[in-house]
């Protein structure tokens, strides 16, 4: 395995800048650029600062898929909690984190919202609404979104939703580059 192509495959997927990962992982651009172009080996303490940085696992580094092609069953989905509750509950859809975009299963009980304040970051999202209501506000418009409805917009402008409906929404998001 080429090592420093995959790091810089990875960090090039996501957007981010040699500079950009040296500020993440205090190491010096010309050291992450050597690690990159395999003149440096890293250690391990640095391989840690780079796979966190990055926001993947040594596994998802270290893994050599074989095939173009991921199937992720129903019961093999990755969950993550977002609300101590459990009224928010996403679920990725997407194989790994190394990948330039990242699909999700959302689904809200009635009421959920993902907080008081918006928030944003860089990227592009685009939802889907499966079932139930979402209200969702983008910068300083607010949409209703209701079954069979799609949303699209820069993930730099800050965003925020609620489910105003009395039963579950359902949707399924794409996030360019991975968030989770």
């Amino acid at each position: 395995m080429d090592l420093g192509a995959k790091l810089k495959e990875i960090r090039q997927g996501q957007r981010m800048t040699l500079s950009e990962l040296a500020k993440k992982t205090g190491l010096s651009t010309g050291y992450l650029s050597n690690v990159e172009r395999n003149i440096n080996s890293p250690t391990i303490e640095s391989l840690r600062k780079i796979v966190d940085a990055l926001s993947i696992s040594f596994v998802d580094l270290l893994h050599e898929e074989k095939e173009e092609v991921a199937v992720v069953r129903k019961d093999e989905r990755v969950a993550m909690i977002r609300a101590k509750d459990e009224s928010i509950l996403y679920e990725l859809l997407s194989p790994s984190r190394n990948k330039a975009l990242e699909a999700m299963l959302l689904t809200l009980k009635p009421g959920a919202a993902s907080g008081k304040k918006s928030h944003a970051h860089s990227g592009e999202e685009i939802g889907f609404i499966i079932t139930g209501r979402l209200l969702y506000t983008v910068g300083q418009k607010t949409y209703t979104l209701e079954a069979g409805d799609a949303i699209y917009y820069d993930a730099s402008l800050p965003h925020h939703y609620k489910n105003i409906g009395d039963t579950d929404c359902v949707s399924i998001w794409v996030v360019t580059p991975p968030s989770f």
